[in-house]
């Protein structure tokens, strides 16, 4: 049996508010060509399959369609939600969509979904805090809550072999700048051990593909999400139950490139149309920064400031009760740009400044 393991669409994300929609549809484009082309028998979708708990509706449209073209592929797709997705309005109309297998709901974990005598055991993301009380369980961890399950898997008979989708954070994991912390309602890391017993384990919440052993596995995310994934390849595990595993690349929509000197030096390098975060380097914050390198790398997106030659004692703060609202504004100038701001910034601060003061007298 061939499977394909993906997860962490996020549908609906955006990058530094660039709609990300388009890179997904494409993505969703890729998943369908590759299992056509690698004749994949099921697809797994390890969770947060969007970004939000309440997602856009051209997101919504999105996932619709991609399940419809596989299901009139004829395969079937195996789907658990994330801590990024709404169980109940993901898992709504799960017991009536044929071969697409919705498991949203924790106490249902257990019950598998049986194809051709492999029994898929989808484990949803699991809050300690609110199963903790109905399973007895001896403490409000996520490993505490994850062995439970696994505990109910391995005792399950139902076929010969057993795969597990599950969200969760496994020990010796790398995390990525992306992803939504899950530490609240318990200690959030889960021993690898936990999922002893199974054929393969498909993991979602990491966003870089990860080996954790040779049977449990994150596929990351189809896309980048954060420059601090600038060097992941992203893509999918390609599945031969009981034989060999392949890693299937996703198209790169747009490449992420990270930048960092004076802003003079970033002009002079060979313009791009890769995403770029840029940290400055120049010991006084340059003016027009990111109009001027938006000019040069049109996908600028991100700017940093961090001068080379930082005094080692910051000089104290000059006192601001009292003082009229031009000076501190003057001041607040003077110190993120370390120099005083010319005439026409005065003048504009100046108007501000009457503006405000006039509102909050007829308010």
């Amino acid at each position: 049996m061939r499977l394909l393991h993906t997860s962490d669409w996020h549908l609906g994300r955006s990058f530094h508010r660039e709609s990300l929609l388009p890179a997904q549809a494409a993505f969703a484009d890729h998943l369908v060509e590759t299992v056509r082309s690698e004749r994949v028998d099921v697809v797994l979708v390890a969770g947060d399959v969007y970004d939000r708990a309440l997602p856009p509706v051209d997101a919504v449209a999105l996932f619709d369609e991609t399940l419809r073209r596989l299901r009139g592929l004829g395969v079937d797709t195996v789907i658990i939600s994330g801590n990024h997705d709404s169980p109940v309005r993901l898992g709504f109309g799960a017991g009536l969509m044929d071969r697409i297998h919705l498991r949203t709901d924790p106490h249902q974990a257990w019950s598998p979904v049986v194809v051709n005598d492999v029994a898929f055991y989808g484990i949803p993301y699991l809050e300690p805090e609110l199963v903790r009380t109905p399973w007895n369980l001896p403490e409000r961890t996520h490993t505490a809550a994850m062995t439970h399950v696994m505990d109910r898997v391995r005792s399950d008979d139902a076929a010969p072999a057993k795969v597990v989708l599950a969200h969760a954070f496994v020990t010796g994991g790398a995390a990525s700048d992306s992803e939504r912390d899950i530490t609240v309602g318990g200690v959030a890391h889960v021993p690898v051990r936990v999922f002893d017993g199974a054929g393969y384990v498909a993991l979602g919440h990491l966003h870089g593909r990860q080996t954790m052993s040779e049977t449990v596995r994150y596929s990351g995310s189809p896309i980048a999400y954060s420059f601090s994934e600038a060097d992941h390849v992203k893509g999918s595990w390609l599945v031969e139950l009981g034989g060999p595993v392949d890693f299937v690349p996703a198209p790169v929509p747009r490449p992420l490139t990270r930048l960092r000197g004076r802003l003079d030096d970033l002009l002079a390098l060979p313009p791009s149309d890769h995403w770029i975060q840029a940290t400055l380097t120049d010991p006084v914050r340059p003016k027009a920064a990111m109009e001027r390198l938006r000019a040069r790398f049109p996908h600028t997106v991100d700017l940093q400031f961090a001068p080379d030659d930082v005094p080692e004692a910051a000089p104290a703060r000059p006192r601001l009760a009292g003082r009229p609202e031009i000076d501190v504004a003057l001041d607040f100038v003077r110190e993120v740009r370390g120099e005083a701001a010319d005439p026409d910034e005065r003048r504009i601060l100046e108007e501000a400044a009457m503006a405000c003061r006039i509102r909050e007298t007829m308010a």
